[in-house]
């Protein structure tokens, strides 16, 4: 009943892995693999005298492979049981004679098999790196294991997010919350522990399988027991929380929408009539939709987000100021993986529940249905996300680097004001173009990924295996009493200039920074390259080493706000055009 005999297995399995759309991803993302083995090897050939390059190459193929997965994972394993219930089949398979844990057992197998399928397939083009030197059979085995029990635990998570929600995008964030962190803090440790590779080799094999056989044991065990006595069975599990009911039974945090900031995001219940020539499209958004279904995954959000943010923001913003780059890129993170909740299903759950052609024939235009479910969801996940940003302004006011940088900081809130305004912008155009709200989730954050984090790694690609071609140019002054300001180039100051100046008088500070490789003004989009580019006066000065280099240049700042607000108008402007040929409202 679990395996050979088990109906949930056989029907995922046929329904997923004959699909088109199976067969197309296996062939894109074995090219995508083999593209990179072959830009990044080495022309030279067999390198036995210089293993680092078959390191470089075997290091970049599992660690991008590794992101990937914990990426799609969710993607694949999140709609398991959600799915069961928005397409109202939920109680049908609870009251089949399958078990729970053989319901359980199969959704996670089926869920992961094709995922399995794509990172096996990749084990050929793993091998061709051995005879680059650097590496062994061993190693590469014990990548790939570690690999496998990722991908099982990331899944499982995946699932048991599934069953405590009763939408798939609500699944889909929280999975996405838990997974990235634990994914990042497990390639920080690989690269960490390069040094020794023995030590490494022997976690993955005797401490990596036993963690993650606890924590999928320990969930599992916790699902099929949900599966078995389900709280949330009647009217397919979509019935109207009580959120008063649901703040009483809370634990940890508890939303109260009568007071401040809770009624920022989730304002209480109008009991009086909406006011004259207001726009009915952002009072029903706001006040019912979203919280029809309780608020369990924005209290999930806020605390994980939360916990998470407090070491990030004491050492990048207290700490080392020079790092408050990394904690912008955080909360843009954070409001990437957050704010297309609530805009990717605007219209697509328009169409699904069939009311998008009456809605078109009311006297309400496509601009203002347009911006009434925009305001509505930006502004959930804009204050979502500027719950993170206050510690910039606490920072600000606490210490005195920031003082001589507020240009600087204006720029940081900026840029995750537009990043919010990106996010919701685009997950609303594929809420526009698509017809189911799960695709249009899945897309949205396939074109968030290659617009902001695709330009990003084909540098650091090139910066690793192409690093003639990549050189960065950056200006120094230093400031003396006697001659002034003396500016050159990083490449034609000397090493005695930069670092073994001992005289008291002099400062080194960066003024400027031009890329040089086509690949990075591909990320002139990117809120992270953004982020790290905005100019800042060189920290700590008088700590060794006297020169730090840093992207600064406000040109390409400005360049990214100036190709995203162009983007944000092409978008609206096209799904403006789109509602206005009434696009695709037949069902």
């Amino acid at each position: 009943m679990y395996l050979f005999e088990n109906p949930v297995l056989q029907r995922e399995m046929l329904v997923n892995l004959r699909m088109g759309r199976a067969f197309v991803l296996l062939l894109f993302y074995q090219a995508l693999l083999a593209v990179l083995v072959y830009f990044a090897w080495p022309r030279e050939g067999r390198l036995e005298a210089n293993p680092e390059a078959g390191r470089d190459l075997v290091n970049m193929l599992f660690l991008g492979q590794y992101v990937l997965s914990a990426l799609m994972t969710p993607s694949f394993a999140a709609a398991t049981i959600t799915g069961e219930k928005e397409r109202k089949t939920y109680e049908m398979l609870l009251a089949s004679p399958l078990k729970p844990a053989a319901i359980c057992f199969g959704k996670m197998l089926a869920s992961l098999s094709h995922l399995m399928l794509l990172i096996v397939g990749s084990l050929p083009i793993a091998v061709l790196c051995l005879p680059l030197g650097g590496v062994d059979n061993t190693e590469i085995l014990a990548a790939f294991l570690g690999l496998l029990l990722s991908v099982i635990t990331f899944g499982m998570i995946s699932i048991a997010c599934s069953s405590y929600f009763s939408r798939t995008p609500a699944a889909l964030v929280a999975s996405y919350l838990i997974i990235l962190p634990l994914a990042l803090g497990a390639i920080w440790a690989w690269i960490g522990l390069e040094g020794d590779g023995q030590f490494r080799l022997t976690l993955t094999v005797t401490a990596l399988p036993l963690i993650c056989a606890a924590i999928t044991a320990s969930l599992f065990a916790n699902t099929s027991a949900r599966l078995l006595n389900p709280p949330d069975v009647g009217s397919e599990g979509k019935e109207v929380v009580d959120l008063e009911e649901e703040a009483k039974e809370a634990v940890g945090l508890v939303i109260q929408r009568d007071q401040f900031p809770d009624r920022l995001f989730a304002p209480p219940k109008s009991g009086e009539l909406m006011p004259e020539n207001s726009n009915p499209i952002y009072h029903k958004e706001i006040h019912s939709e979203i919280f029809s279904q309780g608020t369990l995954m924005l209290r999930l959000v806020i605390q994980i987000s939360m916990v998470l943010a407090l070491p990030i923001m004491a050492i990048c913003l207290f700490i080392w100021p020079q790092l408050a780059n990394w904690y912008i890129g955080y909360v843009a993170l954070f409001n990437v993986l957050v704010g297309p909740v609530f805009s990717a299903g605007s219209v697509t759950s328009e169409r699904e529940r069939q009311t998008l052609d009456l809605l078109l024939t009311t006297t309400v235009t496509p601009w203002q249905i347009l911006w009434g479910k925009l305001i509505a969801s930006l502004r959930i996940s804009s204050v979502l996300t500027l719950f993170l940003a206050w510690p910039l302004v606490l920072a600000t006011v606490m210490v005195k680097d920031y003082w001589e940088n507020l240009y600087a900081v204006l720029a940081y809130v900026g840029i995750i004001l537009t990043t919010c305004l990106m996010t919701a912008i685009v997950g609303m155009f594929c809420s526009v173009i698509f017809r189911k709200t799960t695709m249009s989730l899945t897309t949205t954050y396939l074109v968030l990924l290659v617009l902001f984090v695709a330009p990003l790694a084909g540098s650091f690609f090139m910066q690793v295996f192409y690093p003639n071609s990549f050189r960065t140019i950056a200006v120094v002054t230093r400031q003396s009493e006697d001659l002034g300001a003396v500016s050159k180039t990083a490449d034609e100051a000397s090493d005695e200039d930069l670092v073994n100046n001992e005289e008291p008088s002099w400062n080194l500070s960066m003024l400027g920074y031009l890329p040089t490789s086509p690949v990075e003004y591909l990320s002139v989009a990117s809120p992270f390259a953004a982020a790290t580019s905005v100019p800042m006066n060189a920290l700590n000065v008088d700590d060794e080493p006297r020169f730090v280099l840093y992207r600064q240049n406000w040109v390409f700042v400005l360049a990214y706000f100036f190709c995203s607000f162009c983007l944000i108008g092409i978008l609206m402007l096209l799904m403006i055009w789109l509602f206005n040929s009434r696009w695709r409202v037949s069902q």
